[in-house]
């Protein structure tokens, strides 16, 4: 009792899962697999339950159906401050606190509208050149079967295209070595972030706080002005940086490199499973390929690494199987908890007459890969249907529980006033990445072995392969 409060139950508040061990609570538990952890809770305790997790209390909202009253009480649970400490921790910039830098956190927010509508046609196309770019590099040293390593290979160019799109090329003689030198730190840091996000000082984590400040300097102004042709949205965020005085040059480039870490952090592994669910699935790459053969035929252009692809978002967006198989590989691998913060004591009032008495400070949970792998929502969850969301040639975004139609039914980039702003151009990317590969490329696994969700990431977005797994790739003839 000395250690941490127990709270009594005030009458309206959820049953409460303290767990034994002080200050950790459920933490270790939770943190080995949440996912069977929440199915165990439910069972005991119902659709709504308080759990201790490392000095907080978390409660989670277990049914879909009620998840719209959380998201749209965006006033008295709020995200924003949240994500701000955590992000201002992990990647070592000063809270946008209001004092200090009045509306910086709202002039931010206002960029992301370079990340939609023709804006964001306009970065879409500069990431299919880079994209074809890279590949077209690598095709020239691929004259029969290459083997490489899948998660290093999809690390490989969707870290370089993501960077040049974004910040610009670096003129060096060897780009791309200046770049993949960037990446290995990145990929160091990366391996620490489910560290930084759960708040152990980094401090104790060996290299992390030097590799960190290593990454930084990389985005620092004298660094960043030589690279040649970078976004626009990189670009209004320096112009928005230049007018706080109080920002150092040091915060501005953590910030820049914040940036980089959400553009690539989750867009990768997601890239990754997509391609290895379409190699392990030969009907689900035959389906694919011929939609994406099928494009180039009808608007009459040539595939291979020496002709340049042009693709508009409404092609795009048509690849009904492709978006399919990507929508079906993101369901299978996103595991991000959306998370409010009780701003005040209050009553959330949710469908049904329930009602849920929250204190300030408390925190709301969703945790959609419950609702990703229900077998009442997704027949036979764990498997990979790459079909999943078509129905008679179209997109299929009607999926019910209990016999009710879902808001709510695929979640890989968060609610409401969380959702990811970059999702557009993430979908986009990988889209991409997948129609190079396979108009330029014959590809097939080169061993036979199963890759497993690691489950170290849960709760922060995209898990990561448990293994890299080699798989071989030659030009189409």
């Amino acid at each position: 009792y000395f250690f941490f409060p127990v709270f009594n139950r005030k009458t309206g508040e959820p049953p409460l899962i303290n767990g034994w061990i002080p200050y950790l609570g459920k933490a270790l538990i939770f943190r080995k697999d949440a996912y069977k952890f929440l199915l165990d809770q439910q069972k005991k305790f119902g659709d709504i339950f308080t759990v201790h997790i490392a000095g907080r209390y978390i409660t989670f909202i277990m049914d879909p159906f009620q998840y719209v009253y959380v998201i749209r009480n965006s006033k008295q649970l709020e995200f924003h401050e949240f994500a701000n400490k955590m992000a201002s921790k992990t990647f070592d910039y000063p809270a946008l606190s209001k004092g200090k830098f009045p509306e910086l956190k709202e002039n931010l927010h206002r960029i992301y509208q370079y990340l939609q509508g023709k804006p964001l046609d306009i970065i879409s196309d500069h990431m299919m050149k880079n994209l074809q770019d890279i590949f077209e590099w690598k095709c020239s040293q691929a004259t029969d079967w290459e083997t490489e390593k899948m998660y290093k290979f999809c690390c490989s160019v969707m870290f370089e295209a993501s960077f040049v799109t974004l910040y610009g090329r670096v003129p060096a003689a060897d780009g791309h070595k200046v770049i993949s030198e960037i990446r290995d730190k990145f990929i160091k840091f990366d391996a620490s972030f489910p560290y930084l996000a759960a708040n152990i000082p980094i401090e104790l984590l060996g290299a992390t706080k030097k590799v960190r400040k290593e990454l930084i300097h990389h985005f620092l102004l004298p660094n960043m002005t030589k690279w040649l042709g970078g976004s626009k949205v990189v670009q209004a965020r320096q112009d928005i940086f230049e007018k706080y005085e109080l920002l150092g040059d040091y915060d501005k480039a953590a910030h820049h490199f914040a940036f980089l870490w959400a553009s690539v952090g989750n867009t990768i592994p997601a890239t990754f499973w997509a391609m290895y669910y379409l190699l392990r699935h030969p009907e689900a790459l035959a389906a694919v390929r011929d939609e994406i053969d099928h494009l180039l035929q009808s608007t009459g252009q040539k595939r291979g690494p020496t002709y340049n692809i042009h693709l508009t978002r409404e092609q795009l967006d048509n690849l009904v199987y492709l978006e399919s198989a990507l929508n079906e590989s993101l369901r299978m691998c996103s595991s991000s908890m959306n998370i409010r913060i009780s701003q005040e004591d209050f009553v959330l009032k949710l469908e049904g007459n329930q009602e849920v008495v929250l204190r300030k400070g408390d925190w709301i949970a969703l945790y959609p890969q419950v609702l990703h792998m229900d077998p009442e929502v997704y027949e036979d969850p764990k498997e990979y249907k790459f079909d999943r969301y078509i129905e008679n040639g179209k997109k299929k975004t009607t999926f019910y529980k209990a016999g009710r139609k879902l808001k709510y039914f695929l979640m890989p980039f968060g609610s409401g006033i969380s959702m990811c702003p970059g999702r557009f151009l993430a979908m986009n990317e990988m889209k991409m990445f997948l129609f190079i590969l396979l108009s330029h490329f014959d590809v097939e696994l080169a061993e036979n072995k199963s890759v497993r969700l690691d489950n170290s990431r849960m709760g922060l977005g995209i898990l990561l392969p448990d293994v890299d797994i080699a798989f071989r790739y030659k030009l189409r003839s």
